[in-house]
C-alpha cells in the first residue's frame, strides 16, 4: 500500500533532473528521500531541491520538482516529515488533504511557489514541531493568523516573507499562545505592530527570535526582557528609535545580538546596557545614530572572565573618540567593523593582542597619525581595509612582518592628496599571497612595485595615483594573473598600452590619466570595462574591436590622438552603457549602427573632426541621457526621430554646421532635459515656445545661431532656473560661456544656471518674466535686436554673476533695482539707448569700467566722462542750521572764490613779467632767441648723424647679404 502511494505521488510531479528515477523496485524503503521505520513503514519524505542554497548551481530550477501532489500520501500513516522546499509547484494552492496529513511532526514547504493564501486546515496538524512556509505564498496579502494558536507543541515556526499585514494587530497574542516555541522567524512580513506592553509573556522556551524588515517604528518593547532564555535576537531594518534599553544587561544566555538598520536608534553604548553581555558572540549595531566613545562599553566586556565576542559591527553610525586599549582585550575577536564613523588618532598598540582577527575594517573615519607596526603580528588577518582615513607617516615591512594569511589589503583615499608612503626595500618578499590589493593615493612609486613579483594569487589590483613611472614591467605581464580588476591611473606610466594581460568575466582596465603612447590594443575578450583616457595614444580604434570584445559596458577613450573613423563594429556591443571618445582626431561620419546598444545612456563623441548628419538610429537609444556631438562639422538636420530619446538630460550638439528650426519635439518630448546647448550652428527660426515645458533644464545655450522673432514670454516659467540643487548629481561635460570667456565644466555642472541667446537675430522686449528666474547665474543676450526697457523686476535675480545685455536698441534708464544684485560681477550694457544716471550703489561701485556702459549717447555719471545734471555744483545751504558743517563748507566756499580771484592777477603778473620784459630789453631778447636757435641746431645734427648710421649699417648688409 505505501509503495503504491509513493508511486502514485510521483506519478502526479514533475522530474526535469529525474531525481525519482531511483523508485523502482519492491523497497520503497531504499528509494531516494525515502525513510522507514524498523517496521518498515514510511516516516520521513525528503525531498528538498539539492541545488537551492548553491550560489554557484548553473540552474536550481532545473532541479525542482513540479506538477501535482497526489492525495495518495494519506495513505502514509505513519508519515511524519515531509520537506518538498524549494521545489516549483507553479502557485498551485497547498492541497486541501494536507490538513488530515495529522501524524505530521516535521513540515517544510519553504520556497516551493506555492499559492493562494495561508491555509487555515494547518491547524489541525496539532503534532507538528516543526513548520516552515518561508517564502510560499508570493504576493498573498489575505493571510490569517488564527489556526496557529491550536499548534500548542509548536517548537519551531518560519513565515519568512508571508505577507502578514492582516494579522498585524494581533499577531502577538496568537504566538504567545505557543508555550512550547523555541524559534520563531517571521522577518518580512509586514507586521508594523509591535506592542509596547504583553501582559503575560508565555514563551518562557523562546531562543531565537527574528522580527527583522517589519516596519516596526515604536521603541524597544519591555516585555522582551523577560524571555531571559533568548539566544538570538534580531530586529534589525527596521525603524526602532530610542536609546539601547538598559534591560538587554538581564539577557545573559544572548549569543547574537542584531539591531542594525533601524536609522532612529541613538544613545551611548555603555556597561549599563551592552557591555556585560559576556556570551555574547555577535553584536551588529551598524547604520544607526549611535554616539559617544566606545571605552566604557569594550572595558566593561573586557572585564569578563572569557568574553565571546566574535563579532563586532558597530559601523555607519556617529561615534567618535579615540580607540581604546580595551579593544585589544577581546580576545576571541574575528570581525571589528568600525568603517563610517568618527575616530581619530590612531590604531592601539593592543590590537596586536587580537590573534584570532580575520577582518578589521576602520574605513572612512577621521584617523590622522601614523599607523602601528604591531598591525604586522594578526597572524590569522584576511582582510584589511582602512580606506579613506587622513593616515600620515610610512608604513614599512614591519607592518606586515607577520600577516601570513592576508588576502584584502586596502588602503584607499579618494582624493589626489598623498600623505602616506609605503617603502619597502627592492628585494623584499612578501609573507602573504593577496587576492586584492588597492593602495590608491599612497606613495608606492616612483618604480614599479618589484614586492608584486611573487604575488601571484593576485586578481584586483588598485594603484592608483600611486606616484608610479615608467613601463610596466614585462615581469608583471609575465606572472600569468587572471584578473577582475586593474587600476593604474593617474601615474606617470610610459610606453604601450600591454596587449597581453588577461581578464576574468566581468573585467575592468583603467589607465587613465597617465603618458602611454602607441596603438589601441585589442584586450581580453572578458573585459567590460576598458579606460585609457588622457593619454597619448595615437592611430586608428581597432576596427573589430566590438567583435574581439564583444562584452564591453563601458568604454573611455576620451583625450587622445586618435585617428581615423569610428568602427561599425561598435554596433556589436549590446550591452554597452557609456561610450566618451570626445577630444580626439577622429574623422569622417558617425556610422548609423546604433540600433543593437539598448543600454546605451552615455554618448560623447565630443571635439573630434567628424562630419555628415547625426545618425536616424541614435533615435533608437531609449536609454539615453548625455548625448555630446559638440565640437565637430556636422550638418543636416536635428532628426525627428531623437524625439524617442525621452530620458535624455544632457544634449550638447554646439559648435558644428547644424541648420533649420529648432525641433518643437525637443520641448514635448525630453522632459527630463537639464542641459540643452545648441550654439553656434546655422539655426532658423523662431525659439519655440515648447522649450519652456523643460521644467528641469538650467543651462539653455542657443547663442552663435540665425534665430528670429521674439524671446518667448513664458521664458519666466522655466522652473529649473529657481530651483535650489539638494544633492549632487552627474550631468556628463560642458563649455559654458560665462563671464564673457568659456569655461569647462564637469564635476560641477549641476550647480551652473545659464542662459545664453547671444549673437542672433532676436527681435522685442526683454520679457518681464526674466526676473523669476531667481537662481540664474549668467544671462546673455547681446548681440541682437532687442528693443524697449530693461525690466525692472531683473533686480530680483539676486544670484546673478554675469549679464550681457550689449549691442542691441535697449532704451530707458537702467533700472535702480539692479544694486539689489549683489552677486553681480560681470556687466555689460555697451552699445544701446540707454539713458539717465548710471547707479552708483553696492556692487556699481565695483562696476567701474567705462566700456561697461560704452556706446549709450544718453548715459551719464560715473565712470563715465558725462556728468549728470544732478552732479553740477550743489546749491547753497538752505537749513540756516549754522552747525559746524556748514561753516566748514561756507569757508572752504569763500577760499575757493579768494583762490579764483587770485588766478587772473597771478596769470598777468607772470605772462607780461616774462614775455613783458623781452619787448622791452632788445639784448635779452636777442639772447633768448640765439638759445632757441642753437637748441635747434644741435638737434638737427644729432637725427643727420644717427639716420646717416642707419644707412651705413643698412648698406652693409646688403653688401654682405
Amino acid at each position: 500500500m505505501e509503495r503504491k502511494a509513493l508511486l502514485d505521488f510521483k506519478e502526479g510531479l514533475t522530474d526535469p533532473s529525474g531525481r525519482l528515477s531511483s523508485w523502482e523496485g519492491r523497497d520503497c524503503c531504499s528509494w531516494a528521500g525515502v525513510h522507514c521505520s524498523a517496521l518498515g513503514h514510511v516516516t520521513k519524505l525528503q525531498l528538498p531541491n539539492p541545488y537551492s542554497s548553491d550560489p554557484d548551481a548553473v540552474d536550481a530550477t532545473a532541479y525542482a520538482l513540479g506538477g501535482e501532489i497526489n492525495p495518495s500520501l494519506l495513505h502514509l500513516k505513519y508519515l511524519n516529515y515531509l520537506d518538498l522546499s524549494f521545489n516549483d509547484f507553479g502557485g498551485l494552492p497547498i492541497p486541501n488533504f494536507f490538513g488530515s496529513l495529522k501524524t505530521l511532526r516535521y513540515l517544510n514547504l519553504s520556497g516551493a511557489y506555492f499559492g493562494g493564501s495561508l491555509p487555515s486546515f494547518l491547524g489541525n496538524l496539532t503534532s507538528l514541531r516543526y513548520l516552515d512556509l518561508n517564502s510560499c505564498f508570493g504576493d498573498s496579502k489575505k493571510n490569517d493568523l488564527h489556526w496557529l494558536s491550536t499548534l500548542s507543541h509548536l517548537k519551531h515556526l518560519n513565515l519568512a516573507s508571508v505577507n502578514l499585514s492582516m494579522a498585524r494587530t494581533y499577531w502577538l497574542q496568537v504566538v504567545n499562545m505557543l508555550p512550547s516555541l523555541e524559534e520563531l522567524h517571521l522577518p518580512f512580513c509586514e507586521l508594523s505592530i509591535l506592542p509596547s506592553s504583553l501582559p503575560l509573556v508565555n514563551l518562557s522556551s523562546l531562543s531565537v527570535l527574528d522580527l527583522s524588515n517589519n516596519g516596526f517604528s515604536s521603541s524597544i518593547p519591555p516585555w522582551l526582557f523577560n524571555m531571559s532564555g533568548l539566544e538570538y535576537l534580531d530586529l534589525s531594518s527596521n525603524n526602532h528609535r530610542g536609546n539601547i534599553p538598559d534591560g538587554f544587561a538581564d539577557m545573559n544566555f544572548l549569543r547574537n545580538l542584531d539591531l542594525s538598520s533601524n536609522t532612529y536608534i541613538t544613545g551611548k553604548l555603555t556597561t549599563r546596557n551592552l557591555g556585560t553581555l559576556c556570551n555574547l558572540h555577535v553584536l551588529d549595531l551598524s547604520f544607526n545614530q549611535i554616539v559617544g566613545e566606545i571605552g566604557e562599553f569594550t572595558g566593561g566586556l573586557s572585564q569578563c572572565n572569557n568574553c565571546s565576542l566574535e563579532s563586532l559591527h558597530l559601523g555607519y553610525n556617529q561615534l567618535g573618540g579615540f580607540l581604546p586599549d580595551s579593544l585589544g582585550h577581546l580576545r576571541n575577536l574575528k570581525n571589528l567593523r568600525l568603517e563610517q564613523n568618527y575616530f581619530l588618532g590612531s590604531i592601539p598598540e593592543s590590537i596586536s593582542n587580537l590573534s584570532s582577527l580575520e577582518l578589521l575594517d576602520l574605513s572612512y573615519n577621521g584617523m590622522k597619525e601614523a599607523i602601528p607596526t604591531s598591525l604586522g603580528q594578526l597572524s590569522s588577518l584576511v582582510s584589511l581595509n582602512i580606506n579613506d582615513n587622513p593616515w600620515e607617516g610610512v608604513i614599512t615591512e614591519a607592518h606586515f612582518s607577520n600577516l601570513t594569511s592576508l588576502k584584502e589589503l586596502s588602503i584607499v583615499k579618494h582624493s589626489r592628496n598623498t600623505t602616506l608612503v609605503f617603502n619597502v626595500t627592492s628585494n623584499w618578499v612578501p609573507p602573504f599571497k593577496l587576492n586584492i590589493l588597492k593602495l590608491r593615493s599612497c606613495l608606492v612609486g616612483p618604480e614599479f612595485p618589484t614586492w608584486l613579483k611573487n604575488q601571484n594569487e593576485l586578481q584586483s589590483i588598485d594603484l592608483w595615483n600611486a606616484g608610479i613611472s615608467g613601463n610596466i614591467p614585462e615581469w608583471f605581464l609575465k606572472l600569468g594573473l587572471a584578473l577582475d580588476v586593474l587600476d593604474l591611473g593617474y601615474n606617470n606610466l610610459t610606453g604601450s598600452v600591454p596587449n597581453s594581460l588577461k581578464f576574468n568575466y566581468p573585467g575592468t582596465f583603467l589607465l587613465n590619466n597617465n603618458n602611454f603612447t602607441g596603438p589601441l590594443p585589442v584586450l581580453s575578450s572578458n573585459l567590460t570595462s576598458y579606460h585609457v583616457d588622457h593619454n597619448m595614444i595615437s592611430g586608428p580604434i581597432p576596427h573589430d574591436i566590438g567583435v574581439k570584445i564583444p562584452m564591453l559596458t563601458d568604454i573611455d577613450f576620451s583625450s587622445n590622438l586618435l585617428s581615423g573613423t569610428l568602427p561599425s563594429s561598435i554596433g556589436n556591443l549590446s550591452s554597452l552603457n557609456t561610450f566618451p571618445i570626445s577630444d580626439n582626431q577622429l574623422s569622417g561620419k558617425i556610422p548609423d549602427i546604433w540600433n543593437n546598444t539598448p543600454y546605451l545612456w552615455l554618448i560623447d563623441l565630443s571635439n573630434n573632426s567628424l562630419s555628415g548628419n547625426i545618425p536616424e538610429s541614435i533615435g533608437s537609444l531609449t536609454a539615453l541621457k548625455f548625448l555630446r556631438l559638440s565640437r565637430n562639422n556636422l550638418s543636416g538636420k536635428i532628426l525627428p526621430t531623437l524625439q524617442k530619446c525621452t530620458s535624455i538630460e544632457n544634449l550638447d550638439v554646439g559648435d558644428n554646421r547644424l541648420l533649420g528650426d529648432i525641433p518643437t519635439s525637443i520641448g514635448r518630448s525630453m522632459p527630463s532635459l537639464r542641459v540643452l546647448s545648441l550654439r553656434s550652428n546655422l539655426f532658423t527660426g523662431d525659439i519655440p515656445i515648447q522649450l519652456c515645458n523643460l521644467s528641469h533644464l538650467h543651462i539653455l545655450d542657443l547663442g552663435e545661431n540665425n534665430l528670429s522673432g521674439s524671446i518667448p514670454r513664458c521664458i519666466g516659467n522655466m522652473s529649473g532656473f529657481s530651483s535650489i540643487i539638494n544633492a549632487t548629481r552627474y550631468e556628463a561635460q560642458l563649455w559654458v560661456e560665462t563671464k564673457g570667456t568659456d569655461l569647462f565644466y564637469d564635476n560641477s555642472l549641476y550647480l551652473v544656471n545659464n542662459i545664453n541667446l547671444a549673437s542672433n537675430n532676436l527681435s522685442g522686449d526683454l520679457p518681464e518674466g526674466l526676473g523669476n528666474l531667481s537662481r540664474l547665474g549668467t544671462l546673455n543676450l547681446s548681440m541682437n535686436h532687442l528693443t524697449g526697457k530693461i525690466p525692472s523686476g531683473i533686480g530680483r535675480l539676486e544670484w546673478l554673476e554675469t549679464l550681457d545685455l550689449s549691442r542691441n536698441q535697449l532704451s530707458g534708464i537702467i533700472p535702480p533695482s539692479m544694486v539689489s544684485m549683489t552677486s553681480l560681477n560681470h556687466l555689460n550694457l555697451s552699445y544701446n539707448n540707454l539713458s539717465g544716471k548710471i547707479p552708483s550703489a553696492n556692487q556699481f561701485q565695483t562696476l567701474n569700467d567705462p566700456s561697461i556702459y560704452v556706446g549709450n549717447k544718453g548715459l551719464c555719471g560715473q565712470p563715465l566722462p558725462t556728468k549728470c545734471k544732478d552732479d553740477e555744483a550743489e546749491s547753497p545751504n538752505s537749513s540756516g542750521s549754522g552747525n559746524k558743517d556748514s561753516e566748514d563748507e561756507d569757508g572752504d566756499d569763500h577760499q575757493m572764490l579768494w583762490f579764483y580771484l587770485s588766478m587772473g592777477p597771478g596769470f598777468v603778473v607772470g605772462f607780461w613779467g616774462v614775455f613783458g620784459t623781452l619787448i622791452v630789453k632788445k639784448s635779452w631778447r636777442r639772447v633768448y632767441f640765439q638759445f632757441i636757435d642753437d637748441m635747434k641746431e644741435k638737434l638737427m645734427t644729432f637725427v643727420s648723424l644717427k639716420l646717416a648710421r642707419v644707412r651705413r649699417s643698412m648698406n652693409k648688409k646688403e653688401t654682405q647679404a
